[in-house]
């Protein structure tokens, strides 16, 4: 790979002028006394993986939590691969309701981020949209996974600590919207370990979990088949069986879930009873699949590694082995019509899990602005003035 395909912007934003496959960390232990050597970050992707994102004018976000980073990836002007990194703590739920707007969950934030870019204009001479964090609610340490935008504004997210779908409050750290008619009471205590939202046209319509416990962290022992899927306006388990479920997402009519257990991405086929429906699998991807956006024909899934050696108790672990293959880290496109991976990212070294995927529509070189720098002071953008209002 060429040494300039890649334009990487990080804590300092500068162009890469290493090739992208970043040199591994000498071999061996650390000299007595010494630190060892810090774990370098190592990005890979196929030949075709930047083209695709601007050949269909989209950009691509991703969110580590195990190493606090949010991710934009996109095209840059030679053709090459921008990435974009910035750190906030516990990277979780994206949500990308229009080119525009990028919500994102962190450890006890939920921070709304909006474009400042005018089309047809660049941000210093290279990025078409750059967003800033305009909005930021504490929500506290809630374990906050999925995120979405209601019809009416307002920030809908799945509140997993407490078992439910909230909003963010004026006056506390939230407000309860929906529970699952099997947990008796909103508590602090991660009883079914719901995570995954379903959004369409501003409604809340499907939620994942991995189980239907009502005890803490009885979700714990269902992870090999207790996931289920939910219809939130009537409450019923849509289906049953599945493990791990993550990320339901409806597009071109149909509900497409990750069943991160087993290492799939599928639809559900529904049925008038949860017994009768069915996950129909389109391909399965080498590793712990959680997060996941489309793009016409294509979805791209977000894949992690096992936060120990194996992903023990899941059907996964058998699927590697059987496949002869290892579980990797990053984000793999696949084709619905085919079933078949058709670009990749992958990442390689000290981020090794990924949570949230999701496409940015309408933008080739997207970046954003965090909190570790000074980037965020100094930026500063106005309306045009109004003709005032406060004279007779």
């Amino acid at each position: 790979m060429d040494k300039t395909d890649v334009t990487e912007r990080t804590e300092e934003p500068h162009i890469a002028d290493e090739a992208l496959q970043q040199a591994p960390a000498q071999d061996g232990a650390a000299a007595a006394g010494e630190a060892p050597p810090k774990q370098q970050v190592r990005y890979s992707m196929s030949p075709g993986f930047s083209e695709l994102l601007g050949s269909n004018r989209i950009g691509l976000s991703f969110s580590s939590y195990q190493s606090g980073k949010f991710y934009l990836l996109g095209q840059n002007t030679n053709g090459g691969l921008l990435i974009d990194e910035r750190f906030h703590q516990r990277a979780m739920g994206i949500s990308v309701p229009d080119k525009d707007t990028v919500i994102l969950a962190t450890l006890f934030q939920i921070i709304k981020f909006t474009n400042v870019v005018d089309a047809g204009q660049q941000f210093n001479d290279l990025y078409d949209a750059c967003y800033v964090p305009r909005e930021l609610f504490v929500t506290g340490e809630i374990d906050v996974h999925d995120v979405g935008l209601l019809k009416d504004g307002r920030i809908v997210f799945v509140n997993t600590l407490y078992n439910c779908l909230g909003t963010p409050s004026e006056r506390h750290s939230f407000t309860p919207l929906w529970k699952p008619p099997f947990i008796s009471k909103i508590i602090k205590e991660d009883r079914c370990h719901l995570n995954g939202l379903a959004m369409e046209n501003g409604v809340p319509r499907y939620v994942t979990a991995v189980s239907k416990s009502d005890t803490i962290d009885g979700w714990r022992d269902r992870r090999f088949d207790g996931g289920i899927v939910i219809d939130v306006a009537t409450g019923k388990i849509v289906i049953g069986g599945l493990s791990m479920p993550h990320s339901p997402r409806i597009h071109h009519g149909k509900l497409y879930m990750l069943n991160s257990g087993t290492g799939e991405i599928g639809w559900i086929e529904p049925a008038p009873h949860a017994a009768g429906s069915k996950f129909h699998a389109v391909a399965f991807c080498p590793g712990f699949v959680r997060g996941l956006g489309f793009h016409g024909k294509y979805a791209f899934v977000g894949l992690s590694k096992p936060r120990y050696e194996r992903f023990q108790g899941l059907a996964l672990d058998k699927k590697l082995r059987d496949a002869d293959s290892e579980p990797w880290c990053g984000v793999q496109v696949i084709d619905l019509e085919t079933g078949a991976c058709v670009q990749w990212f992958r990442i390689d070294g000290a981020v090794g899990e990924l949570y949230d995927v999701a496409v940015v529509p309408g933008v080739v070189r997207p970046m954003s602005l965090g909190f570790a720098t000074n980037e965020v002071l100094n930026l500063i953008t106005h309306e045009p003035l109004e003709e005032s209002s406060f004279t007779d």
